[in-house]
């Protein structure tokens, strides 16, 4: 029995220490991936599909085809994800009379500082309390700064309990939100606020029952949560909310143990490293930069310099320079340099997907997550069928889940959706659930109405998958072949609901996960 037990420990801590370790591996080694597409995309209204309502007329993204390789250095900037610069929300668009019934959303936490400094350089000066005279602010800025204030009257997780509502160190810390972070999460909240706003999806008087709210313990995703809820919900009844904790970045609460996934991920790892180790001109550039820090290459390489490089280009702060000494040769880190690390990691990212192991990890990291997802969205369409009654202090309509890269990355390649953009600062996925009208009764010759009548024929539920403001959901794994020029021009859920309870696992030659986590080979 004390065997068994240890066992069992070895493997939950081996898989956290193995998670930690492709979290640094793809926060800097594949900051941002190969990006085929979604930047340059066209809308055209599908020709024979039913009306659209009004301001709803481009729901369907026509992707052009690419013909280029991204440029390193302007995918670096669109990772940085400035809020200066205006942009498009497709969430809430619906042919006419659609019901929305439920929205979903994960982002990752916005701007912050870096993780890792590098070695006999000056960390990025950066101030990360809240100021609404910097220039990069927002309208709604001076209202959430007081009402986090007020955060003591909401119900906290005992983790989260003592985790700053607000960033406030004058010389920002390691990991820490920056202004600009708290901003570009007011405005993912405010766009969604907009594209909701006639949908009714939550009450004036909504209860405590309507609204879910989790996020890790780290302060950047606690406080990027708090900035998009006071968006979509400016001065929301702090007593009426609950933040939840989750402990693990993958969100698998309960579900968290799983062999096989463990076993993609070293798998992952080592492919990672192989592909690193044979760039020459990856290993040039990091002997070449050392030489100027007058750093042994090995010291460079684990200081993870993508990371702060990341910090200044963002920032508009110069990369760092140092004098020349005994040992190096001074100078300043340069964008060719930067621009090197920048094609290894989007060169990383099509290997990535031509190998296929982090797919097969994806899927086993994020089915907790997508099992809860699709269990909440079948609960909310029961609900809504025609002479159920009303459970007391409503379902579920509005769920967040404040997260990482680690995490959103796993779920939009278990979704089949690893030709997206790399998770950028703010990123956020959304997943809406939608009701059609019932459809049209023929009235029986010589039929009476009334008590006697048939059984008026409900409407049927619809999902919709959007990244980053954009309709990706045609391009999922699991509604990729529907066919949406049709009568139906929405994915049916019962398609999602497959997918995630036995379609996905087929990747791993499983029918369930549990049968894939703990399958012994031969």
């Amino acid at each position: 029995m004390m065997q068994a037990r240890n066992r069992f420990l070895l493997l939950v801590v081996g898989g956290a220490a193995a998670l930690a370790i492709l979290s640094l591996s793809i926060q800097f080694f594949n900051l941002m991936p190969s990006v085929p597409g979604l930047d340059d995309r066209l809308y055209q209204p599908v020709e024979g599909g039913p009306a659209l309502g009004k301001s709803r007329k481009r729901v369907f993204p026509v992707l052009r085809p690419h013909t280029e390789e991204p440029e390193p250095v302007s995918e670096a900037y669109g990772y940085c994800n400035m809020p200066n610069r205006s942009e498009q929300a497709w969430e809430g668009h619906s042919p006419v009379d659609y019901k929305l019934l439920s929205v979903q959303v994960m982002i990752r936490h916005g701007d912050r500082y870096p993780l890792y400094s590098i070695p006999k350089t000056k960390r990025p000066n950066i101030d990360c309390t809240l100021s609404v005279n910097r220039q990069l602010s927002h309208p709604l800025l001076t209202g959430f700064i007081g009402h986090m204030g007020r955060g003591g009257r909401g119900h906290w997780d005992s983790p989260l309990s003592s985790v700053p509502r607000l960033p406030n160190h004058s010389s920002c810390e390691i990991g820490e939100l920056t202004q600009t972070g708290v901003v570009q999460h007011l405005r993912n909240g405010q766009l969604l606020r907009e594209a909701y706003r006639h949908h009714n999806l939550l009450p004036p008087d909504w209860s405590p029952r309507q609204v879910w709210v989790e996020t890790t313990g780290k302060s950047r995703t606690l406080q990027s949560g708090l900035a998009f809820l006071y968006g979509l919900l400016p001065d929301f009844d702090w007593t009426k909310l609950s933040v939840r904790h989750q402990w693990s970045t993958l969100f698998c609460s309960g579900a968290c143990d799983c062999p096989a996934r463990n076993k993609y991920l070293d798998e992952e790892q080592r492919r990672q490293y192989r592909l690193r180790v044979a760039n020459n001109e990856l290993e040039r550039t990091y002997a070449e930069m050392a030489r100027t820090l007058g750093l042994p290459t090995r010291q460079l390489r684990a200081a993870n310099p993508i990371d702060s490089l990341l910090c200044h280009l963002c920032h508009g702060i110069p990369f760092p320079c140092v004098p020349p000494s005994d040992v190096g040769t001074g100078g300043c880190l340069t964008m060719t340099q930067f621009a090197v690390i920048r094609k290894q990691q989007l060169d990383d990212e099509v290997d990535r997907r031509r190998v296929g192991l982090y797919r097969k990890y994806a899927v086993l990291a994020m089915y907790p997550y997508l099992n809860r997802t699709a269990s909440k969205m079948e609960r909310v369409a029961r609900a809504s069928e025609t002479g159920r009654p009303a459970r007391p202090g409503g379902e579920e309509v509005f769920s967040l889940s404040s997260a990482h890269d680690v995490t959103v990355a796993p779920l939009l390649s278990a979704l089949g959706l690893e030709r997206l953009s790399f998770p950028r600062f703010a990123a956020r996925v959304v997943f809406e659930l939608w009701k059609s009208p019932p459809p049209a009764q023929p009235k029986r010759k010589g039929a009476k109405g009334g008590k006697g009548g048939e059984k008026a024929r409900d409407g049927e539920a619809f999902i919709r998958v959007l990244y980053n403001g954009e309709d990706v959901t045609f391009h999922t794994t699991f509604c990729r072949t529907h066919n949406r020029h049709g009568s139906q021009p929405l994915c049916p859920l019962g398609n999602f609901l497959s997918f995630v309870r036995r379609d996905m696992f087929s990747l791993v030659n499983a029918t369930s996960y549990q049968e894939a986590c703990y399958r012994r080979p031969g």
